[in-house]
């Protein structure tokens, strides 16, 4: 939100709640300028969200005088649960803009990053379904699963899932048809093609390094392995 946008806010919350209403000038000044800095990137409003009722929901609820995070925090959790929603079913051949001779991809990773942007901030709405396609073909899934090494029956390997997530979460990426994030290297991490991605901590009291492996990829490096894999679609077509 601007400031005007924010000072709107907060006159419609004290109109809500005379408790909040300041006489102080400067007083009032210092508290826009705390919701300004809080809300800088908060929408007012965006697809599914609108601060003005949350906030009027929250002053409805709870007999606590509101804070900017009781807009912010609520914010941060719709945005989240959108882009958990989101399968990003973005098309490179849908978008003129894009050059089809773009043989980096460079051009297509901008444009999936923007649309992931666009979700995100509400502007578009999630795409929470994935068209309906007859799979990949066979050979092209055998293929997918002869690259991550030593073939296992789907019987065995099913039964083993529990026990080789990242294993088994590439071979269902290769058996459906869609983009494998660890067969490219993660320019975020570093990590490795065929290793997962890692977040690195650095203790501030004792500089030591702490290094965890990240249950999911670093969604700069999905961005990278959908460029490559939509490329090479387009290329074999």
């Amino acid at each position: 939100m601007n400031p005007r946008e924010v000072a709107a806010l907060i006159a419609y919350v004290v109109k809500l709640d005379p408790r909040l209403a300041l006489d102080d000038q400067a007083a009032a000044g210092e508290r826009l300028a705390q919701w300004c800095d809080l809300l800088s990137d908060v929408p007012a409003q965006a697809h599914g969200w609108d601060a003005a009722r949350v906030a009027r929901d929250y002053i409805a609820r709870n007999p606590y005088r509101i804070q900017p995070s009781d807009v912010s925090r609520p914010w941060h959790a719709h945005k989240a649960d959108v882009m958990s929603r989101h399968v990003g079913t973005f098309e490179p051949t849908a978008h003129p803009e894009i050059d089809p001779d773009d043989e980096t991809g460079d051009a297509y990773v901008a444009a999936l990053r923007a649309e992931r942007q666009a979700v995100a901030a509400g502007h578009r709405p999630p795409v929470t379904h994935r068209a309906i396609t007859a799979g990949p073909p066979a050979v092209e899934v055998e293929r997918r699963l002869a690259e991550l090494g030593t073939y296992m029956p789907r019987t065995v390997a099913q039964t083993f899932a529990a026990y080789r997530p990242v294993r088994a979460e590439r071979e269902r990426l290769a058996t459906v048809g869609l983009p494998d994030p660890l067969s490219v290297s993660c320019g975020w991490c570093k990590a490795e093609p065929g290793a997962p991605c890692r977040d690195v901590r650095t203790n501030p009291k004792t500089s030591a390094v702490a290094s965890r492996r990240r249950a999911k990829p670093h969604p700069s490096r999905l961005d990278d392995a959908n460029a490559r894999y939509y490329a090479a679609q387009e290329t074999a077509a």
